[in-house]
């Protein structure tokens, strides 16, 4: 039998595969992230589009979700209730992508299924900060809140703290409302136990 030799470094071999490790699967995770936000906001624009059928409001709405519902919750799982359908359908209606008319004739030209780089990198948040940010009335705070979730890269956490804590009307009324925001993204001290 060979006796096992000591290699040198080897600590410090697994101290950096370990890090790939973790590196990789939090991209993993963040890439299925964001794929699941961007197929809720085309399902959100196909039931848009399936209720209104070119009308400005749909007649129908919430017997369609229910229906809807009713058939993709047993194939795809609790995630397609009546209130996530209903959340998808304001995602698409609160959050729209705009896009230049040349993307729009691509858009066209390809599958309306088809997830795009480019509408992955217009919805760069989780489904909970979406969640979070559609139960706010004011579009003008809505987007303050998401432009500064993403410039600051807040947890869903940290998001509703500065919601609660109402960082939007406190920054409107400041005289230093960049010494406002920039509090706002200092990283909050842990104690620890």
């Amino acid at each position: 039998m060979k006796k096992a030799t000591k290699v040198q470094n080897y600590p410090s071999l697994i101290t950096d595969l370990a890090s790939l490790i973790d590196q990789g699967r939090k991209a993993a995770v963040r890439y299925v992230n964001t794929a699941l936000v961007a197929t809720y906001w085309l399902i959100g624009r196909r039931i848009v589009e399936f209720e209104q059928k070119g009308k400005e409001r749909a007649e129908y709405g919430e017997v369609l979700l229910e229906r809807l519902s009713k058939d993709l919750s047993p194939r795809f799982g609790k995630g397609f209730s009546i209130r996530n359908l209903r959340n998808m359908r304001s995602f698409y209606l609160l959050f729209p992508i705009r896009q230049t008319p040349s993307a729009e004739l691509s858009a066209i030209l390809q599958t309306p299924s088809e997830i795009s780089e480019t509408l992955i990198r217009k919805l760069p948040l989780s489904w909970s900060h979406y969640c979070l940010l559609m139960r706010l009335d004011e579009p003008f705070k809505r987007e303050f809140y998401e432009a500064e979730c993403i410039h600051g890269n807040w947890s869903v956490r940290q998001l509703d703290r500065q919601i609660q804590s109402m960082l939007y009307e406190r920054t409107a009324l400041s005289k230093k409302k960049l010494s406002v925001i920039a509090k706002a993204h200092e990283k909050p001290i842990t104690l620890k136990a």
